[in-house]
């Protein structure tokens, strides 16, 4: 392709060259708007698309003013890609820090391990994260013993990819205090040898935290690092704007100030952790609305009701296929929640809950659904209240048409389940397959998918996630015989979720998510036509330029 940005400047001034005002020419525009689906130009002013047509249209136009014109030489453009559902801090800690992603087994888990420890020295903990042994043969858990001949002089925590477990070495769960006579945590489990009763060093959620509190914490500084570094890779990829599924107050005013002072280029939807002091200020405080030119809001809160799939922690209705005795956790209790949602149902507080079990998905139903009737729309801030599941992976059949009539909104991530297709068959069996992932029965029903990444749990690569979405095979194009391909999204269902209805979960679809006369100018530029070429080739499609508020954040080569 030729080089992207080619750039006039014409006569007059009545639109000076400055950020909030371009022009994009000659490109292949797919807008989102039903209306007018098509385009070969669109005009910014101060930040909004003033103008969307034809390239004949353009060259009319033009000489009354004086843009920024940017000759997109045949490339295409969709609305700015929204990651309805991410975790920008650990975005940057995993770009620098002990990253174990695609670790192929326990011996090359030991040795990575063997070079962190040779690199930090002894004593320190090593603390790393992005192993899943899906892969490995036997795809089973590590063990503390498989990391003790490694790491005797430290302790050492590392974290599966989904976040949702952690093995810990021996010295590790000496100092955590954890024995053969230690009680798991509410919403947590101790894995144990059968023989022993002793732990294994598999920390399944809440349990995890007997070994995280004692971690070493970032500095404000190393977070503050890790925010900006996680923006920056977010908008080297095409993403325009990300929602925060769930992080502390104080980090969330972080953000707030990164995004003021421009260090932070992307648009933040924010929420809070909850229930707890977090969630508290938010509640007592009010939402942060619009802020810094529409590219800062903070009015939700983040709940966890269950675990994951793949340490067998989500709160199915019936037994794991492949662990009998075993129906997952919950973390939280309905007479815990439900005072805390009818408060957030008054205050206009936006609620998200992490659910991936069957039953884990219908309690959450439930208590939103009690939650709505016991608040009338006269006693709330805001009268839709747009309520979240976060990831509504299995999704018992009874319950998926519920989405729509209670307009619960379900944020879905589609790489979830081209990773998880390898061994959601062994953990539910193939009955329950039917309401696994089930994107076109959730749109058919009538609900909204907003869709996101769930990175740094994924790699956060928006074209994996259109890929899933469209395709539903993995990376190397398998899927299993009874992956069920009917529940596929089409591309434009795909294109919408990643954008328009991403931004409808954020109350912006007014705003933003359609390329459309009086939207925010925010546009993804790729490097092919993903609306058109084969599926595989989706994959290879690369963000050439990423522009929010009529500004070029990122350019290819630049």
């Amino acid at each position: 392709m030729k080089r992207l940005l080619s750039v006039f400047l014409l006569p007059l001034s009545a639109l000076a060259a400055s950020p909030g005002n371009l022009v994009l020419v000659n490109g292949n525009i797919h807008t989102g708007d039903e209306k007018s689906p098509k385009a070969e130009m669109v005009m910014v002013r101060d930040g909004r698309i003033t103008h969307v047509g034809t390239r004949e249209e353009m060259q009319r136009m033009l000489p009354v003013g004086s843009p920024r014109v940017i000759d997109l030489h045949g490339a295409t453009v969709v609305p700015g890609l929204n990651d309805a559902h991410l975790h920008l801090a650990g975005i940057g800690f995993r770009e620098l820090s002990f990253d174990l992603e695609g670790t192929k087994s326990v011996a090359e888990l030991r040795e990575k391990l063997r070079a962190r420890i040779a690199q930090e020295g002894t004593k320190k903990w090593i603390v790393g994260r992005g192993w899943i042994e899906t892969h490995w043969s036997p795809a089973e858990f590590p063990t503390a013993r498989e990391l003790d001949e490694v790491s005797p002089g430290n302790p050492v925590a590392l974290t599966r990819a989904d976040g949702h477990a952690l093995v810990a070495n021996s010295q590790a769960l000496k100092l955590a205090r954890i024995d053969r006579s230690t009680p798991d945590p509410t919403g947590g489990k101790i894995l144990r040898y059968p023989d022993s009763g002793e732990a294994t060093g598999m920390l399944i959620d809440e349990a995890q935290s007997l070994v995280e509190r004692l971690l070493p914490q970032p500095t404000a500084a190393e977070t503050e690092r890790a925010l900006i570094v996680g923006a920056q890779r977010e908008i080297s990829l095409g993403w325009t704007a990300v929602q925060i599924a769930g992080h502390s107050y104080d980090e969330a005013e972080l953000v707030r100030r990164l995004v003021k002072e421009g260090k932070i280029k992307l648009r933040i939807h924010d929420a809070v952790s909850a229930p707890g002091a977090d969630a508290e200020q938010l509640m007592a405080r009010g939402p942060v609305l619009g802020e810094s030119d529409g590219r800062y809001t903070r009015r939700g809160v983040k709940l966890y009701i269950d675990g994951a799939l793949g340490s067998r922690g989500a709160a199915l209705l019936a037994p794991y296929a492949d662990a009998p005795d075993n129906t997952g956790l919950l973390m939280k209790r309905a007479d815990e929640l439900r005072p805390f949602l009818e408060d957030a149902l008054r205050r206009g507080i936006q609620v998200q809950t992490h659910a991936i079990g069957d039953r884990g998905n219908r309690m959450m139903l439930d208590l939103y659904e009690k939650a709505f009737a016991a608040v009338p729309a006269k006693e709330r801030q805001v009268a839709e209240p747009r309520w979240r599941i976060e990831h509504a992976q299995i999704i018992a059949p009874a319950d998926i048409p519920r989405f729509g009539r209670l307009g619960v909104i379900a944020s879905m991530q589609p790489s979830h389940a081209i990773g998880d297709l390898y061994f959601a068959p062994k953990r539910l069996g193939s009955a329950r397959l039917a309401g696994a992932y089930a994107w076109q029965s959730l749109l058919q029903s009538g609900a909204v998918i907003a869709a996101g990444s769930d990175a740094p749990v994924e790699r956060g690569e928006p074209m994996i996630e259109f890929y899933a979405a469209v395709a539903r095979r993995s990376l190397d194009g398998f899927a299993n015989p009874d992956w069920h391909h009917e529940q596929r999204m089409t591309r434009a269902q795909a294109l919408r979720a990643m954008t328009r209805d991403a931004a409808y979960a954020a109350f912006e679809e007014n705003e933003r998510g359609t390329i459309a006369v009086g939207q925010r100018a925010d546009f993804t530029v790729l490097s092919a036509d993903i609306m058109q070429i084969p599926e595989a080739e989706i994959l290879q499609a690369k963000c050439l330029m990423t522009i929010v508020g009529g500004e070029v954040v990122y350019e290819a080569g630049r």
